[in-house]
């Protein structure tokens, strides 16, 4: 059963007592406080309601940007018992006498409005002791997706949430949200697909409109511990525990829209490294130096692309973070730079745990300073994490984010590539975290509990930077907040080797993606337990299609490497891998854009097709990227699945048959593949062969898999082509190739448009053009007629554009 809260004895805002107008807006009285209302956009409204009669400012730091520094045209109207407020794309509406706020589009449809009480009372704000409650109208078959990581569908509908960040497989952690439940519930039990809250709470969410399929959002820019109910039928709720009311509302009506509007608050997904997006090798162990070494020469050998072996907790003296243990490691700097020769990049583990270690350098310097968090009465607060007793940085304050750091900057120094943040929660052991005070004990834990793991990646982010002020950063976080993604990407946490958890990954990444963060992905094989051959490899069938690729697993368990199940298992997952890393062109265009546009990489198809109700509620299948559709095995022994197309022409990837969209079709699914389409009228770029590593690769060829669209129309993709470790792409060293395919009637043109100065790397001197769904003799290339054998064309081309044409 769901737990609300109970909000009867709440104090309800019902009267307005005045109203004037702002230069952005409005700002009335009411109850003793103000309401502003605020054009942020001309889509995108912000509502503040005062505490004690201010305005809290920076209520968190999920906000990146001034959301007012762009001027906003809008008119106000004063009506007999209402002021609204109007620009080109919403109409809000102050009502005063009852009090309630409603937004909509200027055709009429909702964006939001105020929900009535079983009395018909409006009910648009409340408030008890700090907290406060906001109801809004809906209906039954309206879906919501968002709200960050999440377990069960990705429509969160018929369900209510918490926003908690929570290390879910501690029992002490979890204790206050496991008991009690009545037997055979699943959220009884922190293991299951049901379990609720866990590592990152995002308070963003997408309500889509059944009838239409017209999307608002909404983010309250709140930190403290939150209650999304979206159970009952008529209405949603959502309840927070302290902080004031900070609400953006979004008029949409396009999820991309949305999406896009609140990215533009909270910043973006930065592009990444492209080593960060091939296959990493992570496994808690305790490695030496020389089983470091050997794990990388093993994948060399039994060629397995691998660009990164990741070392967890067990690499350190005495779990004492930024330290390695000598005994097993005496030679760190010779062992990085030896595996660098090899293509392999080293990322270690950093928890936010300092062990409470007097006369261990770190720790006292950390004293020393005051960056440690305090609790009321001034003493260091200590938790109990891996190292026993351990205290931790004060994240909130420039001092300590700047103190931490320098740790990691000097850690990076030494050779380490990347950093992995876990436990950062943040994750207390036995003891509990509510006596952790923040900026030298001057705030409460509850209001920056959620927003640690933000806060941890903006201190380690920025002393990457220092340190690699040219490079691109890769962080790994394990918690998160609103505006994580400007940071670093997320993996999904401690999840089990079972079958169930690799469906959940599924929905999960997609309700990530609705909330800004494109950058995600599962451990594959599972963290707990110990997995099989079948549901290891497909799990790595559908890990090596998803945003973030990481094979990690927990110590004591039985190996998962690649090989360990034999040649048959082995060459599967070899040639999964290779998938990855043939496909990485594509890939890193969809991060890029992610980076300017908010658009997921792993995505739902109602993202795309937000107009066709079939989708809303599958979360077996997603888009990676904008032109290919995965549709994982999520059961063992399934020879063959459903999987719905959506509208358009689709292409079997193994057998490369065209489909016609809207229809459900019967994919086998021998072992050697999961189901994989690609879009018609798309340009699907590739490398011709997978390397053993990025390290240092930039091809002479790149092929275009042109999947030739069944009618009239136009399809845009692109291929950037760049360092793929350093910022220079922005400054203009790149070569950025946009690609139109268009049919009219029996003819297809591909035009191919360039931008960028070129870079020293670079190394094509021709595009290879793959046709499917057409055999034409001839390709017709800025007027010379070039033959075609085996579907294959190749194009003399050194960063120039170009224009091809054929019959079908």
């Amino acid at each position: 059963m769901p737990r609300v809260i109970d909000t009867d004895r709440y104090l309800r805002f019902e009267r307005v007592d005045a109203v004037e107008e702002t230069a952005r807006g409005l700002l009335a009285t009411l109850h003793g406080e103000r309401l502003r209302l605020d054009v942020v956009a001309p889509d995108v409204v912000r509502v503040k309601i005062s505490r004690g009669g201010g305005f809290d400012e920076t209520p968190t730091f999920a906000v990146a940007s001034d959301p007012l520094a762009e001027a906003v045209g809008f008119a106000v109207e004063r009506g007999d018992g209402v002021v609204r407020v109007r620009t080109a794309a919403l109409v809000a509406s102050l009502w005063l006498d009852p009090f309630r706020l409603d937004v909509h589009r200027p055709d009429g449809s909702p964006v939001v409005e105020t929900a009535r009480d079983a009395d018909g009372r409006y009910w648009a704000y409340a408030t008890l002791n700090d907290a406060f409650a906001v109801r809004r109208r809906c209906r039954p078959e309206d879906p919501i997706y968002g709200l960050g990581e999440k377990t069960g569908h990705h429509d969160r509908r018929r369900r209510d949430f918490t926003l908690w960040n929570t290390d879910v497989l501690d029992p002490h952690a979890t204790a206050e949200f496991t008991a009690g439940r009545p037997p055979g519930d699943p959220r009884g039990d922190f293991t299951s697909t049901e379990f609720d809250p866990y590592y990152v709470s995002i308070p963003f969410f997408h309500h889509q409109a059944h009838e239409t399929g017209a999307v608002a959002g909404s983010f309250v820019d709140n930190g403290y511990r939150a209650a999304y109910e979206f159970s009952r039928p008529e209405e949603y709720r959502f309840h927070f525990a302290g902080g004031q009311y900070t609400e953006y509302v979004f008029a949409g009506p396009g999820i991309p829209d949305v999406l896009r509007a609140y990215t533009a608050l909270t910043g973006r997904t930065a592009p990444p490294p492209l080593w960060a997006l091939a296959y990493h090798q992570c496994r808690w162990f305790r490695y030496t130096q020389d089983a470091v070494e050997a794990l990388g020469d093993r994948h060399r050998a039994e060629r397995i692309p691998c660009d990164a072996l990741w070392l967890d907790i067990e690499h350190m003296d005495g779990y004492r973070v930024f330290t390695w243990d000598e005994e097993a490691f005496p030679d760190v700097g010779g062992m990085l730079a030896r595996l660098a020769e090899k293509g392999f990049r080293v990322v270690t583990i950093v928890d936010p745990g300092v062990k409470h270690d007097p006369g261990w350098p770190v720790y006292d310097e950390a004293v020393e300073r005051d960056v440690l968090c305090r609790t009321e009465g001034g003493d260091i607060y200590l938790g109990e994490v891996w190292p026993g007793d351990t205290a931790f940085p004060d994240f909130v304050t420039e001092e300590g984010r700047a103190w931490w750091g320098g740790l990691n900057a000097d850690h990076v120094r030494s050779g380490v590539a990347g950093i992995w943040n876990d436990m950062n929660e943040p994750a207390t052991g036995r003891i509990p975290p509510d006596a952790m005070r923040f900026d030298h004990g001057r705030f409460s834990h509850a209001r920056f509990h959620n927003q640690y793991g933000l806060l941890m990646a903006m201190g380690t982010t920025a002393g990457l930077l220092d340190a690699m002020p040219e490079r691109r950063t890769f962080v790994l976080t394990r918690a998160g907040f609103a505006g994580i993604q400007r940071y670093a990407a997320n993996w999904m946490g401690d999840n089990v080797s079972r079958w169930d958890h690799l469906w959940l990954s599924i929905p999960m990444a997609m309700g990530l993606g609705l909330s800004g963060q494109a950058f995600v992905g599962a451990d594959v094989g599972g963290f707990v337990g110990h997995t099989n051959a079948e549901l290891f490899l497909r799990w790595m069938q559908y890990g090596t299609l998803t945003p973030f690729c990481r094979n990690h697993s927990e110590i004591g368990n039985a190996d998962q490497y690649a090989w360990t199940w034999g040649e048959t298992i082995e060459d599967l997952v070899r040639a999964a891998i290779e998938l990855r890393y043939r496909l990485l062109p594509y890939v890193y265009a969809a991060f890029l854009t992610a980076s300017e546009t908010g658009a997921p990489v792993q995505r739902p198809l109602v993202f795309d097709h937000q107009d066709d109700p079939a989708v809303r509620s599958i979360d077996d299948q997603y888009l990676f990227g904008p032109d290919l559709l995965v549709a994982p095995v999520v059961e063992a022994g399934m020879t063959a699945r459903q999987v719905y197309l959506p509208a358009g022409g689709w292409y079997d990837w193994q057998g490369g048959a065209a489909i016609a969209g809207r229809r459900y079709v019967l994919a086998p699914t021998p072992m050697d593949r999961i189901p994989l389409y690609a879009r018609a009228g798309a340009i699907v770029p590739m490398w011709p062969e997978a390397p053993p590593s990025t390290a240092g690769h930039h091809p002479a060829a790149i092929e275009l898999h042109l999947f030739v669209p069944p009618g009239d129309g136009t399809h845009r993709s692109f291929l950037q082509e760049d360092d793929g470790l350093t910022f220079a792409a922005r400054d203009g060293a790149r070569v950025r190739t946009t690609f139109d395919v268009a049919r009219r009637g029996d003819r297809v043109t591909l035009r191919a448009e360039v931008d960028g100065d070129g870079y020293p790397e670079f190394a094509r001197e021709a595009f290879v053009l793959v046709v499917h769904g057409a055999a034409p003799a001839t390709v017709t290339v800025d007027g010379e007629a070039l033959a075609v054998r085996d579907g294959r064309v190749a194009i003399a081309n050194a960063g120039t554009g170009f224009a091809a044409e054929f019959g079908v």
